[in-house]
C-alpha cells in the first residue's frame, strides 16, 4: 500500500484500533507533558525516571497475586511499588547525608532490578497468560484497546482538571517554597499532591511507553517548551501540545512500520521537537543566539567607525572631509573585512555616504557618533568619580559600556553627574546632535 493510502487511513481513523491508539497516545502525551513542567522547574528530573523503573515491581507482583493481566490490577500495583520508591528516597535524604540524585539513582537501580528479576521468574513459570507482560518495559501502544482508552480519558481529565484549579499554589510552590510557607499554604501537602499526579501520570503510560521511555515523555515535552517562552502557563500549554504531538506522530510512524513499537517512535519524536526547540527556538535556540550574537558584534563594529570618524571630525570641529578605506583603518584596529562590510550597512542606513571612492559621515551618522562618544566619556567619567578608578583603566571598560547603556541610564547619568561637559581626561562630552557644550 502506497504511503499516501496509509496515510489517509491512519488519519481518517477508520480502523477502530488506529482510534484507540491515536486518541491514548495523546491523551498521555498531553497530560504527561504538561505535568512534567512542574517537576522539570524543580529540577526534579530523574524523580520520574526513578518512579517509572520503581513501578516494574509492581507490574510483576501484581500479575503474580492475580494471574491476570488486567490493565487497572496491574497499574494498581505499578502505582503502588512507585509510592513505596518514592518513600524510601525521602527516607533515604532525611535519615542520611545522600544527595536526592544519590537517593533517586540507588532506588531505580534496586527496584528495577527487583523487577526484571521477578519478570524473569514469570517467564519461566509457563503460565500462558504471561505473554506480553515484558512489554511493560519498552511499551506498545498498538495493544491499547477501548477500555484502555477511556481509562486514560478520565485519568487524564481528572489530572489535568486538578492541576488547572490548583495552578496558583503549584506555581508558589514550584518558584517560591518559603513564600508559600510564609504565606499560610500547605506545602507539605501541596507537594505531595503534585508528586502524586507525575507518579500517576507516568503510570498511566506504562503500556503505552514503557518503564524505560515514560521519563522520556513526561519531562522532554516541558524541556523542549522552556526554550519557547518565559511564561509557566504558556509553557505547559506548549508542552502539552509537544506530547500530544508526539504520542500522535509516534503513532503515525509506527502504523507505518508495524515492526517497530509505537512508544520507541514517540520518544524519538519528542526527542526531535526538544533538539529543533534547542537550534531555532526565537530567545534561548542556539542559532538565534548566534545570529544575536552576530548582529551585537556587527552593531559594535558599526559604532567603533561612526565614533572613530566623529572624533576625527571633532578635532577640527568640521565633518565634511572624507576619507579612503585605509585611512579610516588607521583610526582604530579594524579588520579590512569587517571595516569594508560595517561602512557598506552605514552607507545603506543613510549615516554614511560615498564620493568618489572616499567616505564621510552624514548629518545621520554625525549625530549617531556623537552619542556613542557621549556615552563613553560619560562613563568615564562616573568610573572615574564615583569608583575612583586611575585614568589608564578606564577606557577599556567604557568601551565595552558604550554599545549596551540605554537612555534611561545616560539619563541618571548625566543627572548624577551634574551635566557634565568634560570626561575625566579633560575631553568635551558632545550632545546626541553632534555640537559640544559651549
Amino acid at each position: 500500500m502506497e504511503l499516501w493510502d496509509l496515510t489517509i487511513r491512519f488519519f481518517s481513523m477508520a480502523d477502530a484500533n488506529v482510534r484507540y491508539v491515536i486518541f491514548g497516545s495523546m491523551l498521555l502525551g498531553g497530560a504527561a507533558g504538561g505535568l512534567g513542567t512542574f517537576a522539570f522547574l524543580q529540577r526534579r528530573s530523574l524523580v520520574g525516571d526513578t518512579v517509572a523503573h520503581a513501578a516494574l515491581p509492581g507490574v510483576a507482583i501484581a500479575f503474580l497475586l492475580t494471574g491476570e493481566k488486567n490493565l487497572l490490577i496491574i497499574l494498581s500495583g505499578a502505582l503502588f511499588t512507585s509510592w513505596i520508591g518514592v518513600v524510601l528516597v525521602n527516607y533515604i535524604i532525611s535519615r542520611s547525608k545522600l544527595k536526592l540524585d544519590t537517593a533517586l539513582g540507588i532506588v531505580l537501580s534496586v527496584f528495577f532490578g527487583i523487577g526484571i528479576v521477578l519478570l524473569s521468574i514469570i517467564q519461566k513459570s509457563g503460565s500462558g497468560s504471561q505473554s506480553g507482560l515484558d512489554k511493560f518495559l519498552f511499551g506498545q501502544a498498538a495493544a491499547i484497546s477501548k477500555n484502555d482508552v477511556i481509562l486514560l480519558a478520565i485519568v487524564g481529565t481528572a489530572l489535568l482538571a486538578i492541576m488547572t484549579s490548583l495552578y496558583p499554589k503549584f506555581k508558589i510552590i514550584v518558584f517560591d517554597p518559603l513564600f508559600a510557607s510564609a504565606s499560610g499554604l500547605k506545602t507539605n501537602f501541596l507537594q505531595f499532591l503534585l508528586s502524586t499526579l507525575i507518579v500517576i501520570s507516568v503510570i498511566i503510560g506504562l503500556q503505552a511507553v514503557g518503564v524505560v521511555l515514560m521519563a522520556a515523555l513526561l519531562f522532554t515535552p516541558a524541556a523542549a517548551a522552556r526554550q519557547w517562552t518565559d511564561n509557566l502557563s504558556k509553557m505547559i500549554m506548549l508542552a502539552s501540545v509537544f506530547g500530544a504531538a508526539s504520542g500522535i506522530l509516534g503513532a503515525y510512524i509506527s502504523f507505518l512500520a508495524p515492526k517497530f513499537p509505537t512508544g520507541p517512535w514517540i520518544v524519538i519524536v519528542v526527542s526531535f521537537i526538544f533538539v529543533t526547540s534547542i537550534l531555532f527556538a526565537p530567545k534561548r535556540g542556539v542559532i538565534s543566539k548566534m545570529r544575536l550574537h552576530l548582529n551585537n558584534q556587527r552593531k559594535t563594529n558599526r559604532e567603533h567607525i561612526l565614533k572613530a570618524l566623529y572624533k576625527s571630525g571633532q578635532k577640527l570641529n568640521d565633518w565634511s572631509k572624507t576619507y579612503s578605506i585605509s585611512e579610516i583603518a588607521n583610526f582604530w584596529s579594524f579588520a579590512e573585512s569587517k571595516l569594508k562590510y560595517g561602512i557598506r550597512q552605514l552607507t545603506r542606513q543613510g549615516m554614511m555616504e560615498s564620493i568618489n571612492g572616499r567616505y564621510k559621515l552624514t548629518d545621520i551618522g554625525i549625530s549617531e557618533g556623537a552619542r556613542v562618544l557621549r556615552l563613553h566619556r560619560l562613563w568615564e567619567l562616573y568610573l572615574s568619580k564615583y569608583l575612583e578608578l586611575p585614568e589608564d583603566h578606564l577606557h577599556r571598560d567604557a568601551e565595552d559600556m558604550e554599545h549596551i547603556i540605554t537612555p534611561e541610564i545616560e539619563a541618571r547619568l548625566v543627572k548624577l553627574l551634574d551635566n557634565p561637559q568634560y570626561d575625566p581626561h579633560n575631553q568635551e562630552i558632545p550632545y546626541t546632535d553632534g555640537k559640544v557644550k559651549s
